[in-house]
């Protein structure tokens, strides 16, 4: 008798590649593709004088350095955020966990007005750190401080879910055999958590690289201080200089490449250690 043909939950191989490609190709493909066709009618010469423009090597220098602070402090503050949300039982915890999700649903404009009205000088975060001299909104510590709140969820939905399936019985193990809590946690928790918050880290630095909204307020863009970059690419879009427009972005769809690169290869390096080291 022929075996009865299990029936499957989503349609067959072919049908299901065929929409995902499609939704791939409208949705990531045709826009990089586009993208590099309008840098293509520029000359290497053009490009490399767009992309060396004294005022786009500034706005490079801004975007880049506050991502990547923002990101830092996102991959340490994300991960003791998700430590405080799964190891400990507090009230409220559920209105906190939900909130991690505030960034993700709250528009970004909306998100960089209120950040900005309270780290003005006289706003209710401001006004205090203006009287010991450091002035957050308008400079690239606000932006920073923008960068940070879109960028932690990134980080802490990404370790937490390791830490929740992590079994506590190797860490009384090891407090057993004498080991003390930092070594506990450089030996046993912290090579768990590292491939999800370096993940979470990668993903925080390619958004912040690339976010408007919520910095575009915050920031002042005064041109060689603290414009970023997506603003300088709108400004040459509302002139209508698509060309150079899309050779500053594609300098940072470049750099958002070799980002995705450099995480999975360290991701890929650090499961051949623990495979390795297990065997």
């Amino acid at each position: 008798m022929k075996k009865a043909k299990s029936k499957r939950v989503i349609p067959g191989f072919g049908l299901s590649l065929g929409v995902t490609l499609s939704i791939l190709s409208i949705v990531v493909l045709i826009p990089l593709v586009s993208l590099v066709i309008y840098t293509a009618q520029m000359d290497l010469g053009d490009i490399i004088e767009t992309i060396t423009r004294p005022r786009v090597l500034a706005s490079f220098k801004v975007s880049f350095l506050t991502a990547l602070t923002a990101s830092l402090i996102n991959a340490v503050m994300g991960v003791i955020l998700a430590w405080v949300l799964v190891r400990y039982q507090f009230p409220g915890k559920r209105i906190l966990d939900g909130m991690i999700e505030l960034p993700f649903a709250l528009p970004t404009a909306v998100a960089g007005i209120s950040l900005t009205a309270l780290t003005t000088d006289t706003g209710l975060i401001g006004s205090v750190f203006d009287k010991i001299g450091i002035k957050i909104a308008y400079t690239k510590i606000g932006i920073t401080v923008a960068l940070i709140f879109i960028g932690i969820p990134f980080v802490v939905r990404a370790v937490q879910p390791i830490l929740e399936k992590l079994d506590s019985s190797y860490e009384e193990a090891a407090g057993m055999l004498g080991a003390n809590r930092k070594k506990i946690f450089r030996k046993i928790i912290l090579p768990e958590i590292f491939p999800a918050a370096l993940t979470g880290f990668g993903l925080a630095l390619g958004r912040c690289i690339g976010e408007y909204g919520s910095v575009v307020f915050i920031a002042g863009n005064m041109p060689y201080e603290t414009e970023i970059t997506p603003l300088i690419i709108m400004s040459e879009l509302q002139e209508y200089d698509y060309a150079s427009a899309t050779a500053i972005a594609l300098v940072m769809l470049i750099f958002s490449f070799a980002i995705l690169f450099a995480v999975n290869l360290a991701q890929a390096r650090n499961s051949r250690i623990i495979n390795g080291g297990s065997k």
